[in-house]
C-alpha cells in the first residue's frame, strides 16, 4: 500500500480527534470509576445440530440449511383469561397512538453519528403508534409498536417490557411485544446503554428515555383499552419513484443468477394492513416498505419523524378531521423494513463541487474525494424533499388502504429467543460449518453514506487498513486480536468493539429474534438494518420453513430496527465489498446466514407448535451508572428588563397565503418541557372566530407547516423563532401565535426549580391577496 501523505487540514483534523479521544477517556474513567451494577441473568443458549440430509458442499455465500435445535424446556406464562371476547369472525383489535419526543435541545440526533448534530428545535412531534390483535377467545394476542425514533435500543425494550409486566402481568410478554424504530435520523440520541452508542449519543439522557418508555407504554395502555371486536383486511402493491439502493456496487457481488430473479436493486413492494371494526369504522394501518428516513439531511437541526412521520401525518390527518395533528382516534403507522441500502435522494450522488456523478464502488470524487459526494433528494432543499417522498408513500399506502379486501384470518402466534450472536455456528451445509464473530466495525464504517458521509480521509470499499489509523487505536483502545481480524476477513478492523468491555461492553452480545403470526402473515422483528437482498433471502427461508411443516402462502414481511440494534447485515457477497454497509455488518461475513438459521428455527416452532419447547436463550444484561450528558443543566436566563415569552421581533402586520410568518422570543432551553410536562406544544397557530369570539387552534408543534427554532445564547440567555408557513389551506382572518416554555431556575443552596411559562401573543391578518 503506497505511503499516506497528510494535508495540513488533516492533520489538524487528526490532532483533534486525538486531543477528543483522550478528553472521553478521561471523562469515562472519571464518570465510571466501578463498572455499575449488571442484571444478568445468564442462560445456556440453543445448540445447533448438522442437518441429516447429506448433500454437496456449497460456496459460503449459500442460504443454510435447516439445522434442528436442541432446545431447553422453558414454561411460557400464561395468558390471563377475560369475559370481553367473544365469538366472531376476526380478532379483537386496538390501535393508541402517544408523544414520545423527548428532548429537542442539547442532545445529539441519532442516525447519522455527525458531531455538532446537536437538536436545535423541532420541525414535528414524535410518536409511539401501538396495534393490539388478539383472537376472540382471548387466548392469544400480539402487540405491534410502530416508534417514531431512530431505532429501538435493548434498554428501551427491557424497560418496556418490564413496565408492561408490572401492570398487566403475563399478558404482555418478549414473545408477543415488538418494538419497531421508524428509523428517523431526526429523533434524540441517548436512550441506548452499550458504550458504542453512549459515546456517540454524548452521554445517555435519563430525560429523554424516560419520556420515550412513557410514550411507548402509554400508546400500548391506549390500545389495551380501546380494543374492540374487528377485521383486518391485507393488501400489498409498488411503490414507484420513492428510493434508489446507495450502494448498487455492492449488490452486482450477489449472484447474477440470484438478481435475475428480481426487477430492481432494491424492494419496491409496500405490505399494508387495514383495520376496521364490525361496523365498518376504520381504527388504523400498519404499512410496511423499505426506505431510510434520510430526507432531512445531517445539516437539519429540527427534530422530525422525517419522510415516514409525514405519510402518517398525512394520513391521520385526512382521517381524524378536526384533529390537531397527534389527536384523534385513527392510528396510521408507516413502519421500516429491509431499508439498508435504500436511499430516498432519488437524484442519485453527484460531486457538490463539479456536478458529475459519483456512482462508484468507493463514492469518491475525482476532487476533494469522499465528502464531495452526495445523494439529493427530489426537492429544492431537505424540507420539499421530505415531503415530496412522503406523499409517494402515503399515495400508495391510500390506494392499497382503499381497495383492500382479502381479509386476515387464523390464529394468533409468537416465538423469541434471546441468542448469543458473537457464537453461532452456522450449517452452510449437511458438512460445512462457519461461526460468527465478536462485534467489530470496519474503516469503511468511518466513511458513511452518500446520504452522510464522514469526515476524515476514510473511504466506502477499503478492504485494507491504514497504519496510521491502526496505531492511533492500539495506543487509545489496544490491539485487536488476531482471532477477531481473522474472523473478520476482508474486513479491516477498526474498532474491535466486541473485545472493549470498559466502562461497559461496547456492542451487545444477545440479541433478540422473533416472529410472530396473524393467520397466513407473519412479522419478523430484525434487531438491525437489513440490506434489499438480505432481506429477501430470509424472506423466502422464513416462507420456506413454513411450507415444510404444512403452513402455505404465507406472507413473510421483514420489519426493521426492532428490539435491540445491532447494526446493518449484508449479504455475504456483500460483505466481500466491504462499502458502508458490510464495514457495520459487525458480527461477521456469516451474520444473514446465521439469522436465517435462527429464524428457521423460530418459523418450525410456530408451525409444529412447539414454541414452548424453545429456549429462552440467555437474557441480556441491564447496565446501571451509565455517562451523563456531556453537555450540563445551567439555570435559564432572560435579559435585564424582560421575562420569558417576551416578543423580540414581531410579526408583520399582515400576510397573505403562501408566505411564512416568523416570531422571536426571549427564550429557555427546550429541554426542560421534558422533564416538565405542563405543556404539550412549544407554540400554537390560533385563529380568532367572530361569531364565537374566542381563538381556535389550528396548529401546533406537531404540524409540519410550523417551526419552532431555539438560539442558544451565552451564560444561560436564548432566543426562541417560530415559524409558520401558511398553507393554501388558511382561510383570511386574524391569527396569533404563542410560545410556550419552561425556565430552569436555581436558587442558592436549593434544588433547581421548572417554571412553566407562555408569551403574549403576536396577532397578524392572514389575507389571500393583497
Amino acid at each position: 500500500m503506497a505511503k499516506r501523505t497528510f494535508s495540513s487540514f488533516e492533520i489538524f483534523l487528526i490532532f483533534l480527534l486525538v486531543m477528543m479521544t483522550g478528553i472521553t477517556v478521561a471523562l469515562l474513567s472519571l464518570l465510571f470509576i466501578t463498572s455499575g451494577t449488571i442484571e444478568n441473568h445468564t442462560g445456556v443458549p440453543s445448540t445447533q445440530s448438522p442437518p441429516a440430509t447429506q448433500g454437496s458442499a456449497a460456496p459460503q455465500y449459500s442460504t443454510p440449511s435447516r439445522a434442528p435445535t436442541t432446545t431447553q424446556v422453558s414454561p411460557t406464562p400464561s395468558t390471563p383469561k377475560t369475559t370481553l371476547f367473544q365469538n366472531f369472525s376476526g380478532y379483537h383489535i386496538g390501535v393508541g397512538r402517544a408523544d414520545c419526543t423527548g428532548q429537542v435541545s442539547d442532545i445529539n440526533l441519532m442516525g447519522f453519528s455527525k458531531t455538532g448534530q446537536y437538536a436545535r428545535g423541532i420541525l414535528t412531534r414524535l410518536y409511539s403508534r401501538a396495534f393490539i390483535m388478539a383472537e376472540p377467545d382471548g387466548s392469544n394476542r400480539v402487540v405491534f409498536v410502530s416508534i417514531d425514533i431512530g431505532m429501538v435500543s435493548q434498554r428501551l425494550r427491557l424497560e418496556v417490557l418490564s413496565r408492561l409486566q408490572n401492570k398487566y402481568g403475563s399478558l404482555y410478554r418478549r414473545d408477543n411485544v415488538i418494538l419497531s424504530g421508524t428509523h428517523t435520523h431526526s429523533g434524540p440520541a441517548g436512550y441506548f446503554q452499550y458504550t458504542t452508542f453512549v459515546i456517540a449519543s454524548e452521554g445517555f439522557s435519563n430525560r429523554t428515555f424516560e419520556y420515550m418508555v412513557t410514550g411507548i407504554v402509554k400508546s400500548i395502555e391506549i390500545a389495551h383499552t380501546n380494543m374492540k371486536p374487528g377485521k383486518i383486511f391485507i393488501n400489498k402493491g409498488t411503490v414507484d419513484g420513492a428510493q434508489i439502493n446507495r450502494s448498487p456496487t455492492s449488490y452486482l457481488w450477489n449472484p447474477q443468477s440470484e438478481r435475475a430473479r428480481y426487477s430492481s436493486n432494491t424492494d419496491k413492494e409496500m405490505v399494508l394492513l387495514k383495520m376496521v371494526d364490525l361496523n365498518g369504522e376504520e381504527l388504523g394501518l400498519i404499512s410496511w416498505f423499505a426506505i431510510h428516513p434520510v430526507s432531512m439531511r445531517n445539516t437539519n437541526h429540527l427534530v422530525n419523524s422525517d419522510n415516514v412521520g409525514y405519510a402518517s401525518y398525512l394520513f391521520e390527518q385526512e382521517k381524524n378531521k378536526g384533529y390537531l395533528p397527534g389527536e384523534g382516534p385513527y392510528v396510521a403507522a408507516f413502519a421500516s423494513s429491509n431499508l439498508g441500502d435504500v436511499s430516498p435522494n432519488v437524484l442519485g450522488p453527484h460531486c457538490t463541487n463539479t456536478g458529475e456523478s459519483c456512482e462508484n464502488a468507493n463514492s469518491s470524487c475525482p476532487i476533494g474525494g469522499a465528502s464531495m459526494c452526495v445523494a439529493m433528494g427530489p426537492g429544492q432543499d431537505m424540507f420539499e424533499s421530505t415531503q415530496i417522498i412522503g406523499r409517494k408513500i402515503y399515495d400508495k399506502a391510500k390506494e392499497l388502504y382503499e381497495s383492500a379486501s382479502q381479509e386476515v384470518t387464523g390464529p394468533l402466534a409468537s416465538a423469541h429467543q434471546w441468542v448469543n450472536m458473537t457464537d453461532v455456528t452456522v450449517w452452510l451445509n449437511s458438512t460445512h460449518t462457519a461461526k460468527t464473530c465478536k462485534p467489530a466495525l470496519g474503516y469503511s464504517f468511518a466513511a458513511g453514506t452518500i446520504d452522510g458521509f464522514g469526515t476524515l480521509n476514510f473511504t466506502q470499499g477499503m478492504t485494507e487498513g491504514d497504519s496510521f489509523w491502526d496505531t492511533l487505536r492500539d495506543q487509545v483502545l489496544g490491539k485487536p486480536s488476531e482471532e477477531i481480524k481473522e474472523c473478520h476477513k476482508p474486513k479491516p478492523v477498526l474498532l474491535h468493539t466486541g473485545e472493549l468491555l470498559k466502562p461497559h461492553p461496547w456492542h451487545p452480545d444477545i440479541v433478540d429474534v422473533q416472529i410472530v403470526t396473524l393467520g397466513f402473515l407473519a412479522i419478523t422483528a430484525i434487531p438491525g438494518e437489513f440490506t434489499t437482498m438480505s432481506g429477501r433471502r430470509l424472506r423466502q427461508a422464513v416462507q420456506e420453513e413454513f411450507e415444510a411443516y404444512g403452513m402455505l402462502n404465507m406472507t413473510v414481511v421483514i420489519s426493521g430496527l426492532c428490539n435491540v440494534y445491532t447494526h446493518y447485515i449484508t449479504t455475504y457477497e456483500e460483505y466481500q465489498a466491504q462499502r458502508y454497509e458490510a464495514a457495520s455488518t459487525i458480527y461477521g461475513p456469516h451474520t444473514l446466514s446465521a439469522y436465517i438459521q435462527l429464524f428457521r428455527v423460530l418459523a418450525k416452532a410456530i408451525a409444529t407448535d412447539t414454541v414452548a419447547n424453545l429456549s429462552s436463550g440467555p437474557e441480556p444484561p441491564f447496565f446501571e451508572q451509565l455517562m451523563s450528558p456531556l453537555i450540563p443543566n445551567i439555570v435559564d436566563r432572560a435579559p435585564a428588563g424582560t421575562t420569558f415569552g417576551d416578543i423580540l421581533l414581531p410579526a408583520n402586520t399582515t400576510y397573505r397565503v403562501g408566505e411564512v410568518v416568523e416570531v422571536t422570543f426571549v427564550g429557555a432551553n427546550p429541554k426542560n418541557s421534558a422533564e416538565n410536562r405542563t405543556h404539550q406544544t412549544f407554540l400554537t397557530v390560533e385563529k380568532y372566530e367572530a361569531t364565537s369570539g374566542t381563538w381556535q387552534i389550528t396548529h401546533n408543534d406537531a404540524s409540519w407547516e410550523t417551526r419552532f427554532y431555539w438560539h442558544k445564547g451565552l451564560l444561560g440567555l436564548s432566543n426562541a423563532t417560530i415559524q409558520w408557513h401558511i398553507p393554501d389551506t388558511a382561510q383570511p382572518g386574524s391569527y396569533r401565535i404563542k410560545y410556550f416554555g419552561h425556565s430552569r431556575k436555581q436558587d442558592l443552596l436549593k434544588p433547581a426549580v421548572l417554571l412553566s411559562f407562555e408569551s403574549s401573543p403576536s396577532v397578524f391578518e392572514v389575507i389571500t391577496t393583497w
